[in-house]
């Protein structure tokens, strides 16, 4: 009986806690009970922080050639941590050398070549956020005159792992920056459809069916086929962004007007407009609030698809074109059998594209359970 009287102020204060937790702490609390989402919330972030200073986590230029390291293969598996008994990272050279028979080049590691490892090491010269010029990187060669070659060379001697992280920071800002523009239209044509229906209703709605019978591939590959080929890259950046965007708003406006067609009558939305509230003050500081929280989630869950379109375009040479780096003119490297056969490393930006689509699409599992009212 005493612990039956104990366990009830318990409970007491646990149904005071949530009942006094706004919609935002009570997401929180649901979505750190989803451990795979806590994982994509962690790997999401970490994809982002390399993506906003990708040159402090490269370990060389990303567009520098070296002619004697053609297709160098990876030295990640050559990494000791110990050397004479004391923590000393270090990877061994590899020596270049000609195949007997075929004559062909081939890199035989050297262990008498140990190229030492340190954090925070001098490097070349980079601007911090575009801002500050700097010569600090987080881990490489002690002697900046060595180098090395973590996921490989490809045919210019370029460093794949740099080269990663710099295709993160215009892959990921891409699906940023495209979601944004989408959610925009998709709000305000969404909001506007729902909240005043009739006429207005019928042609945002037809036009949105409209939008959603294209296939969206040959429209992608339509418009990113009639940018001009010489624009510069920043041009071409930006009208990839708005096609991704204009073709991804439609999902989301109905979703909107969805919500904002059950809301309009709701006791708090009547009391506004008799308050003699605007209705733009009504339609985004009233029902707009009230589900944003399943926006995030759906916004989070965009993010994905922009990525991988802007990837396929890129991969089919219709969209982002080198100078640029991302990861889809990366992928463009694997494109022939002679470097499926010769570099086969050439596909790790593939593996950084699957790692950040399964890490948002976790995140926004995540979200949109944790945003769901009726969920146990």
């Amino acid at each position: 009986m005493s612990d039956t009287a104990a366990a009830a102020p318990a409970v007491d204060r646990n149904a005071a806690r949530f009942a006094a937790a706004s919609q935002w702490r009570l997401m929180w609390w649901s979505f750190r009970r989803h451990k795979l989402a806590m994982i994509g919330l962690f790997v999401t972030l970490a994809i982002y922080i390399v993506a906003l200073a990708p040159d402090f986590f490269s370990v060389s230029d990303p567009i520098r050639q070296n002619a004697r390291s053609v297709y160098h293969p990876p030295q990640i598996g050559l990494l000791h941590f110990f050397d004479e008994g004391s923590f000393r990272p270090h990877v061994y050279g590899m020596t270049l050398r000609r195949d007997p028979v075929t004559l062909a080049p081939t890199f035989v590691p050297d262990p008498s070549r140990k190229i030492y490892l340190g954090l925070f090491v001098q490097g070349y010269e980079y601007n911090l956020l575009g801002l500050f010029p700097v010569e600090t990187h987080l881990f490489g060669p002690v002697d900046p005159r060595q180098n090395i070659y973590l996921f490989g060379a490809d045919r210019l001697g370029r460093d794949v792992w740099s080269r990663i992280m710099a295709g993160a920071q215009i892959s990921m800002s891409i699906g940023l920056v495209g979601v944004f523009m989408s959610l925009l239209i998709g709000i305000v044509l969404g909001g506007i459809s729902g909240y005043y229906g009739g006429g207005i209703d019928f042609a945002i709605q037809r036009t949105i069916e409209f939008i959603l019978a294209l296939p969206q591939i040959p429209i992608w590959l339509a418009l990113a086929a009639a940018l001009p080929q010489n624009w510069p890259a920043t041009y071409t950046y930006f009208m990839i962004t708005v096609i991704l965007s204009l073709v991804g708003w439609a999902q989301l406006a109905r979703v909107v007007r969805g919500r904002f067609l059950s809301l309009r009558t709701e006791d708090f939305v009547v009391a506004a407009r008799l308050d003699g509230a605007s209705e733009m003050r009504i339609i985004f500081r009233q029902m707009l609030p009230s589900f944003m929280s399943h926006i995030v989630a759906s916004v989070t869950l965009a993010i994905p698809a922009m990525i991988l379109a802007e990837t396929a375009l890129s991969f089919l040479g219709l969209g982002l074109q080198p100078p640029v780096v991302s990861w889809g003119v990366l992928l463009r490297e694997a494109q022939n059998v002679r470097s499926i056969a010769t570099a086969p490393w050439l596909f790790a930006p593939g593996a950084a594209v699957v790692i950040a689509v399964l890490a948002l699409n976790f995140l926004g599992d995540g979200l949109r359970d944790a945003a769901d009212p009726y969920q146990k």
